[in-house]
């Protein structure tokens, strides 16, 4: 309970304690975020603007900062998960009140470690990317002054066929090649999991063939489990096929998000 609390307490705190003089903290990051994306659109430069840059960095420490705390609550839930449906397979002698509790913490225990193995990996990406994590940031709808100038711009560069000539800001190339690598990175880490996934898989079918058809407890239980890993990596292969193709051609993907389409 405590590492879940940290999950949404400690990243802002740390994030703001690194920025310069506290200048970017939660409360200010979306319009800090829209007005030094303006400045910088308005640089020409490929490099970001100061003002960007802080911006940036505090969001890429807030992502390390959760992605490690929602790590060590997985390996917390993963263990403490090992422990209780090993309790509840040797709850013969006790009460159908207190193999229900058991039960039913276990199932809870395993619904927060896929919340966090959920968790680490947007944050992940997130860090490997906080440029591209930031776009979402900005208005899809109404939209004033110079954002809306912006925005405008951006939106049509990115309808503009890529070979028609002229030469894209250095500043959009930034963003489609962030974005890009934004997507890359779920890919990779979604097919870590699908791997991680579809190994289990294989061990926990095996041990459900193993067990005698009279131990029907674990035999449920297995078998739970091991439906439960094959539908996470089919759902998971599908992000990586999705992620994939929207890394090998970012630029639909990034004006679809500015459209409010994604």
């Amino acid at each position: 309970m405590a590492l879940v609390a940290a999950l949404f307490v400690v990243p802002p705190t740390l994030a703001e304690s690194g920025s310069a003089g506290g200048s970017v903290d939660q409360g200010n990051l979306g319009k800090a975020f829209r007005e030094a994306f303006v400045e910088y659109w308005s640089s020409g430069d490929r490099d970001f603007s100061p003002g960007l840059e802080r911006v940036v960095d505090y969001w890429f420490r807030f992502h390390v900062v959760k992605a490690v705390i929602a790590a060590i609550l997985l390996i917390v839930l993963v263990a403490l998960g090992v422990l209780l449906w090993r309790a509840f397979l040797r709850a013969c002698g006790l009460g159908a009140g207190s193999r229900a509790a058991l039960g039913s913490a276990g199932v809870l225990v395993t619904m927060l470690a896929l919340f966090a193995l959920v968790t680490m990996a947007a944050n992940v990406q997130g860090a490997v990317a906080p440029f591209a994590s930031l776009l979402s940031m900005l208005p899809t709808g109404a939209a004033d002054g110079e954002l809306a100038v912006t925005i405008g711009q951006i939106r049509q560069r990115l309808a503009a066929p890529s070979n028609a000539g002229d030469q894209s800001p250095p500043a959009l190339d930034v963003m489609i090649s962030d974005f890009a690598r934004y997507h890359l990175a779920m890919a990779v880490i979604a097919a870590i999991v699908a791997v991680v996934l579809i190994g289990m898989s294989v061990v926990l079918w095996r041990k459900f063939a193993r067990t005698e058809s009279s131990d029907r407890r674990t035999r449920r239980v297995l078998g739970s489990f091991g439906a439960l890993s094959v539908v996470s990596s089919l759902v998971v292969i599908v992000v990586v096929v999705v992620n994939t193709a929207t890394a090998a051609d970012s630029r639909p993907a990034l004006s679809a998000l500015l459209d409010g389409g994604w």
